[in-house]
């Protein structure tokens, strides 16, 4: 059995992590039986979550684990797509893993309440007297990568307008459909998801989270999924909606 490593759940989700919960639902898209054990980044070969051990290999990053269960398993994710339609899916999941991401890194770790009240709490284990240190270190090197990304050299204002703006290309292209590119779920919709989900989350608050909110097909798209791939956990937006 597959054994996949992650964060684990918090912040008001199942799953801290975009890129875990993105592996996470494709395993439950594919059937594919599997076990979840928690980890730290410096366990896995690449030094970030997600890995999967299967067997006697360990696979990490969430798209080489995507491409290894389509290659063991026989599992095309996109199998209703046609090749237009898998290069467009392909170019959102790039949109969303490189800018969208970025923005959400930007509102959970740079801005200041927000990592007092989640990310700071990683190392409420740690010696007390190394504690701060380490989470000043942490943070410092987020907001490094986040510069590094492009969106770190804008005003929070403009950093969120930019993410506003591939947002609203979700948004198009979801429609009214009931997933991203047809009324069955692809790969990408695992992305997607967890991305928005991430966002969306009550337990942070930020202008990106509060822009987010006004797609309504984009806020009912993470309620349908987060119904369908996690029924059991209890998601506060739909719990609202109720």
């Amino acid at each position: 059995m597959i054994t996949l490593y992650g964060f684990g759940a918090g912040f008001g989700l199942p799953e801290i992590s975009p890129f875990v919960t993105k592996t996470e639902v494709q395993l439950k898209m594919a059937g594919i039986a599997y076990r979840k054990e928690m980890a730290k980044p410096p366990a896995s070969p690449k030094g970030q979550l997600p890995y999967i051990v299967d067997e006697a290999e360990t696979i990490a990053d969430s798209t080489f684990i995507r491409a290894h269960l389509e290659a063991k398993y026989g599992f095309d994710f996109d199998a209703p797509l046609s090749l237009q339609a898998r290069a467009q899916a392909w170019a959102f999941e790039r949109m969303i893993e490189h800018h969208v991401y970025w923005a959400l890194i930007g509102a959970r770790w740079v801005d200041a309440d927000n990592f007092a009240k989640g990310p700071s709490h990683f190392f409420d284990r740690a010696p007390a007297h190394l504690r701060e240190k380490m989470r000043e270190d942490a943070q410092f090197r987020v907001a490094e990568n986040y510069l590094l990304s492009g969106l770190g050299r804008h005003a929070p204002e403009e950093d969120t307008d930019l993410a506003v703006r591939s947002l609203f290309a979700l948004s198009v292209q979801l429609g009214d459909k009931a997933f991203l590119m047809g009324e069955t779920p692809c790969g990408t919709d695992a992305t997607a998801f967890g991305a928005l989900a991430g966002i969306l989350t009550p337990f942070f608050e930020s202008p990106l989270r509060q822009r987010t909110e006004q797609f309504a097909n984009l806020t009912a798209y993470v309620d349908r999924m987060m119904l369908l791939y996690y029924p059991e956990f209890a998601w506060s937006p739909v719990q609202q909606a109720a």
